[in-house]
C-alpha cells in the first residue's frame, strides 16, 4: 500500500486519473490537492470523497507550503502532477497566471519532492510544447517548439523538471499526451464544447477550414500510460501518450452533429 498526492486532480484527466488509480489500488492513500479554479470541480470527486477514499485538500501548486503540508516528508511514495492553465485562448486573453501554474507551480513540486525524499514524481504534459509538423509524428527526441503562451510555459515546466533530475537526481518522469476527451471535461475544449453547443441548437466555432489534423485519447487510455509510466518509466526520461487516432477538425465537427441529429449549417468558420 503506498500513499499518492495527485496535484490537480479535481480538474478532467486529474479526477479520471484519480478514480483509475482508486480502482486498481484500494488500500492505498489517495489526497488531492487542486486549487479548485473554473476546471477543477469537487463534485468530480464527490462520491470517493464521501465515501473517505480520497482527501481533497484546496492549494495552489504555486504555494510552497500547501505542497510541503501534503507531502508529510517520508510518508508519501508517489507525486503526480496535473496542475496547469491548460486552455490557449483563455492564456491569450490573460497570460498572468500561466507562468505561475505551468512553470514556477512545476519548480515548487519538484524542490518539495526532493525534500521529502518522493519515490516517483510524474510531471504531466502536452504534446503541444512540440508545436506542429507538416509530415510524420512527433517522438520524444523532437526538439520543443512551442507556439502559444500555454505551451511556451508547459514547456519550461518539463524543463524545469529534467533540471531537477540532472542536478538533484529527483526521480522525475514527463508524459506527453494528445488531444483528451472524456467524462469530467470542463466544456471549453472541442468535443465537450461542440457537444454542449450542439444540444442547445447554438452555432459551433471551427477556426479556418477545420483541416488541422489531432490525435485523439480517451482519458481512461491516458491515464493507464500515466500510471504505467509512474511505475514503470526511467527517471528522467519523457513518455508520448496517444492513440494513433488522427483526425482533421471537421470530421470531429462533423461527426458530433452527426451523433446528436443536429445540422452542419450550425457550423460557424472563425
Amino acid at each position: 500500500m503506498a500513499r499518492i498526492v495527485v496535484i490537480g486532480g479535481a480538474g478532467f484527466i486529474g479526477s479520471n486519473f484519480v478514480r483509475y488509480w482508486v480502482e486498481r489500488n484500494p488500500g492505498d492513500t489517495v489526497v488531492v490537492l487542486d486549487a479548485l479554479t473554473y476546471a477543477g470541480n469537487p463534485e468530480n470527486l464527490r462520491d470517493l470523497i464521501d465515501s473517505g477514499r480520497v482527501t481533497l485538500i484546496q492549494g495552489r501548486v504555486e504555494d510552497a507550503a500547501a505542497v510541503r503540508s501534503v507531502l508529510e516528508a517520508g510518508t508519501t511514495q508517489y507525486v503526480v502532477n496535473f496542475a496547469a492553465e491548460s486552455h490557449n485562448d483563455r492564456t491569450m486573453m490573460d497570460s498572468s497566471g500561466v507562468l505561475q501554474t505551468n512553470a514556477f507551480g512545476v519548480t515548487v513540486v519538484c524542490e518539495e519532492v526532493r525534500r521529502a525524499g518522493v519515490e516517483r514524481f510524474l510531471h504531466v504534459s502536452t504534446d503541444e510544447v512540440y508545436g506542429e509538423t507538416i509530415t510524420g509524428r512527433f517522438t520524444e527526441e523532437t526538439p520543443l517548439a512551442p507556439r502559444t503562451i500555454y505551451s511556451a510555459a508547459k514547456a519550461a515546466g518539463d524543463l524545469q523538471a529534467r533540471a531537477y533530475f540532472i542536478t538533484f537526481g529527483v526521480p522525475v518522469v514527463v508524459t506527453r499526451g494528445s488531444n483528451t476527451y472524456g467524462p469530467y471535461q470542463y466544456p471549453e475544449k472541442l468535443i465537450p464544447f461542440f457537444v454542449t453547443r450542439a444540444m442547445q441548437d447554438k452555432p459551433v466555432p471551427l477556426y479556418g477550414e477545420g483541416d488541422q489534423v489531432r490525435e485523439w485519447t480517451h482519458v481512461e487510455d491516458h491515464c493507464a500510460g500515466i500510471a504505467t509510466a509512474l511505475l514503470k518509466g526511467e527517471a528522467g526520461e519523457v513518455y508520448n501518450i496517444g492513440a494513433g487516432e488522427e483526425h482533421v477538425n471537421l470530421d470531429v465537427t462533423t461527426g458530433v452533429l452527426d451523433a446528436l441529429g443536429k445540422p452542419h449549417s450550425l457550423i460557424k468558420r472563425v
